[in-house]
């Protein structure tokens, strides 16, 4: 049996004909840029995130871009993120010219971690960016407390969110400005790229609607420099069917989580990611293969040293690498997120961030790997997952923690 990280394939069956019909539609209409397709689905989407305004993008990279112009984050400004996250998310802070600046993230849950946020805070510091990570909505009330008491803006990374909520209130509408992807693999994916910026102010949504076409208010009139970004009708009439179905989507996902969960408890090499808060949407299943303790071989002595380790100053991932591997070799395809953090990349190597200045997040780029999870993920599927990983994690138990009983659910 082979199983996917993830597949369209069974959601594709049953939205088919309503999918061809709108798109059709769209085609037919010869409207691809504009219009009230894609009104509709701002209208849509702003109600299901519990914003007044919603902007259609092209790429959830776009919305972090327009909501921090919009919000006049620029040249010598700090913003304050995680590195444990995709590139885009630090890209957009410095594509408007502005620093990001890294602080680790909580062990147990992966999310950013608050107390270090609030210490991170500068003169120079003029914004909050916390990640929803993995669908898990960071504690939204104490991010706005912290940004209220020290006068700063507040950008949600909602790339991987939709559908989630902190405290029953919908993630995207806590902060300034929330940001949402429509990649795919999202939790509410387009058929191509596609993003929106959720927002509660009127002029900073008139602001971002401006920029995301070439900063013009009104035809060949351009008081700003923009950019061209806008979320395309067929991409709004593909979100337009799928909307309607994302609580049921989250509600499965939910289970998949709860059944890798139950069935997983007694591996004792790996960590389950923690249950969470209600809110979390599950966009990833994420566990934790840690390093052998003593210096021992989990794997019996069949890893080997992982590139990245070496090469990006990083704790050694050989026991993570070789689990992944051998449940490839099983059909299992699982996916690592992320292997290098945005600190150590290349690109930001001018920062200074050396090896071991974020510790909890260089650890868990040794340690994560993403199971599988999509909302018709078929128990037949999940427990063949649970099954291979629980018979490869019997080879490695020697993983276990020191001091961590065997077994243990909640990552350390």
């Amino acid at each position: 049996m082979q199983v996917p990280p993830f597949s369209l394939t069974e959601q594709l069956h049953h939205l088919g004909e309503a999918l061809d019909d709108a798109v059709l539609q769209v085609l037919r209409s010869g409207q691809y840029i504009g219009g009230g397709v894609i009104a509709a689905f701002e209208a849509a989407f702003g109600e299901a995130t519990g914003s007044p305004h919603a902007i259609g993008c092209n790429s959830g990279t776009d919305a972090l871009i327009l909501a921090l112009r919009g919000l006049g984050i620029g040249p010598g400004d700090e913003v304050i993120t995680c590195s444990f996250s995709f590139f885009a998310t630090a890209e957009a802070i410095s594509a408007v010219g502005a620093t990001p600046v890294f602080v680790d993230v909580e062990p147990s849950s992966y999310l950013i971690d608050l107390d270090q946020l609030e210490a991170a805070i500068t003169p120079a510091t003029k914004a909050l960016l916390p990640v929803h990570l993995f669908g898990r909505p960071v504690d939204m009330e104490r991010v706005c407390a912290i940004a209220n008491r020290h006068g700063l803006k507040v950008v949600e990374d909602c790339a991987q969110a939709s559908g989630a909520s902190w405290a029953g209130r919908p993630v995207g509408s806590w902060g300034d400005a929330g940001c949402f992807s429509f990649f795919p693999t999202k939790n509410l994916g387009g058929a191509g790229d596609g993003g929106a910026v959720t927002c509660r102010d009127e002029g900073l949504a008139r602001k971002i609607r401006e920029l995301a076409v070439h900063g013009m208010p009104r035809r060949y009139l351009h008081t700003s420099l923009g950019y061209n970004s806008r979320l395309d009708a067929i991409q709004a009439a593909v979100l337009n069917v799928k909307l309607p179905h994302l609580e049921r989507w989250i509600s499965q996902r939910r289970a998949v989580a709860e059944r890798y969960r139950q069935g997983l408890q007694t591996a004792a090499a790996i960590q389950l990611p923690e249950a969470g808060p209600d809110g979390h949407s599950w966009n990833q299943f994420v566990v934790r293969v840690p390093s052998c303790p003593g210096g021992a071989a989990s794997c019996g002595g069949g890893c080997s040293p992982s590139a990245d380790s070496a090469a990006y100053g990083l704790p050694e991932a050989a026991c993570r690498d070789w689990l992944k591997q051998r449940l490839q070799d099983a059909g299992v395809t699982t996916i690592i997120y992320y292997p290098i953090p945005i600190h150590r990349q290349p690109a930001y190597a001018e920062l200074g961030y050396g090896p071991g200045s974020l510790p909890v997040t260089e650890r868990l780029c040794g340690e994560v790997l993403s199971l599988p999870i999509f909302p018709e993920l078929g128990e037949a599927q999940q427990q063949r997952v649970i099954d291979v990983l629980g018979e490869l994690a019997g080879a490695c138990a020697s993983a276990t923690p020191v001091g961590q009983p065997a077994g243990a659910a909640v990552a350390a």
